[in-house]
């Protein structure tokens, strides 16, 4: 008993660090990140590649509005796991400083530089009172310097650079399926067979095709472009990986689709 109040009396305060050197809320905010659905991200010889799972909790609802995969700028996109109202926050913030760079320098923003512009941003709200941190983790990547960059925000603050990675709910899972799969000089298209059957890992071996969604930026290009269902049936098929009965398509739970995403 003594050990828990002692752990109260310090999770309640965002600038409090515990004697063991623990800040609680953010912890608490990884958790909140681990309750979304999954997203994937993949680094390709020729391109990089998002992946989201958009299950609806829900038939009512519109597929079009779960909104995991985002386009920054042009050459840049963001896939997202946790709160989907601050994931749209970090989402605007990203936009804005991509335009800011490319107004004041003339010229589209690096990956990199705009990964740290997002984690300086999130960082500032583990460090200041009568705020939480943001219960939201990003996977940011595009084309920079004609090669392909893929990072992860952390609800720390802090900015990691993977080959290929993914966040939200069973990522421990996912993250071995990758380590034992991805190899290096893949192609973007292997690498969108690669994060379906990583996402479907996480559904029973199987995918709808509206209820996932794939992006990818190329090197040739350097365009965030969304393919379309029809585009994703295909693969799917090809990859059987689509559910042998509609009727038993499983949907995401509340947690994972209601204040998470």
């Amino acid at each position: 008993m003594q050990g828990q109040s002692q752990q109260q009396a310090y999770d309640r305060g965002i600038t409090i660090f515990s004697p063991d050197g623990r800040l609680y809320q953010v912890e608490y905010a990884r958790e909140a990140v681990k309750r979304g659905t999954a997203s994937v991200g993949i680094r390709a010889e020729d391109g990089v590649v998002l992946a989201a799972d958009k299950r609806a909790r829900s038939p009512l609802m519109e597929p079009e509005s779960i909104e995991k995969l985002h386009k920054a700028d042009n050459h840049v996109g963001v896939a997202s796991a946790g709160h989907v109202a601050d994931a749209r926050q970090l989402i605007d913030f990203a936009r804005r400083q991509a335009q800011v760079n490319q107004l004041r320098y003339g010229e589209p923003v690096g990956i990199e530089t705009l990964t740290k512009n997002i984690t300086d941003h999130i960082q500032q709200y583990t460090q200041v009172g009568g705020a939480r941190p943001f219960g939201v983790a990003l996977i940011v990547g595009g084309i920079e310097n004609g090669e392909p960059r893929l990072f992860e925000t952390d609800p720390s603050g802090t900015p990691y650079e993977w080959q290929a990675l993914a966040i939200g709910s069973d990522r421990s899972d996912l993250r071995d399926y990758l380590e034992e799969e991805y190899e290096e000089g893949l192609s973007t298209d292997e690498a969108v067979g690669l994060a379906l059957d990583t996402l479907a890992r996480s559904n029973d071996g199987e995918l709808s095709p509206d209820g996932v969604g794939v992006a990818t930026i190329t090197v040739d290009d350097e365009e965030y472009t969304e393919r379309s269902t029809d585009e994703l049936e295909e693969i799917l098929d090809e990859r059987d990986l689509l559910p042998t009965d509609d009727g038993d398509d499983e949907s995401a739970d509340e947690s994972g689709d209601g204040d998470e995403e």
